[in-house]
Order: C-alpha cells, then structure tokens, then sequence
C-alpha cells in the first residue's frame, strides 16, 4: 500500500496481531491518546475482515457518544471477504467493503498437472484476481 499510494494519502498505522481481539486492544489503544481525537481519519482499513471488526468494537466502546457516532460514521474496510464473516459483515453495514481473494487450489494443480503431464515449466508467478465485496462500481453509491 505505501508504494502504490498517492503523496497526499496519509495513513496512521497501528500494529495487531491479525485477530479481532488484538485488533480491537491496539485502537482501543490508540483512541485514548489525544492525538486521536485531532487525527483527520477518512476510513478504518484492516488487513482482513476480523481486524476491521475489531476497530469498529474498539470504536463502540467509547463513552462519548457524539466521538463515537462520529468514527462509527467511516467506512471500515477488510480483506477476506469470506461469505459468513466479511461478505456477511459487508451486508450488515459493519463493513463498508472487503476483498475476496478466490481459492488458488485448482490453479496450482492446473498448473501441477501441465507440468507433469506435458513437461511444461509452470510460471514462476501466477495470480489470482481479487474480488471487492460490493463491486467496485456498487462503492461510490453508499
């Protein structure tokens, strides 16, 4: 993200250890240093859809309700976008938008097999295409 990013897009990060929990201590955290309450935040974005949920309870748990109202008010973002979890969440409103990285199983084995089979050195990268939950088009619309 920092090397694709424009100049004038400013993140502050904050480190968890990839649960809800973890993620949810971290902004607690962080909510309670006066440099928060004067940060200008567009969006909450998490590196998987647990994470971003956990912000958001962190975010819940404020006892101003007019300071919580207001970071409740930004778009959370996720990755995973597995159908009971961020797919679900994105439905709810808990989250504005995840990403769906398919299963690469079957390409791996393609792959495996035209190898085996044909004797054909696989790529030294294949990707996989990630999908956002709402489509990206669907976004702009919220």
């Amino acid at each position: 993200m920092t090397e694709t990013k424009p100049a004038n897009v400013h993140a502050t990060f904050l480190r968890a250890q990839w649960t809800e929990e973890s993620s949810q201590k971290a902004v607690r955290s962080w909510l309670k240093l006066t440099t928060s309450r004067k940060a200008a935040i567009d969006l909450v974005a998490a590196q998987d859809d647990s994470m971003a949920i956990g912000a958001r309870k962190a975010i819940e748990e404020l006892p101003d309700e007019t300071e919580m109202k207001r970071w409740l008010t930004l778009p959370f973002l996720g990755c995973d976008g597995l159908p009971k979890t961020g797919q679900a969440w994105v439905k709810s409103g808990l989250l504005a938008a995840t990403i769906f990285v398919p299963p690469n199983t079957g390409q791996a084995i393609e792959l495996f097999v035209e190898a085996l089979q044909r004797g054909k050195q696989p790529p030294e990268r294949a990707l996989t295409v990630a999908v956002s939950v709402p489509p990206l088009n669907q976004l702009n619309r919220r």
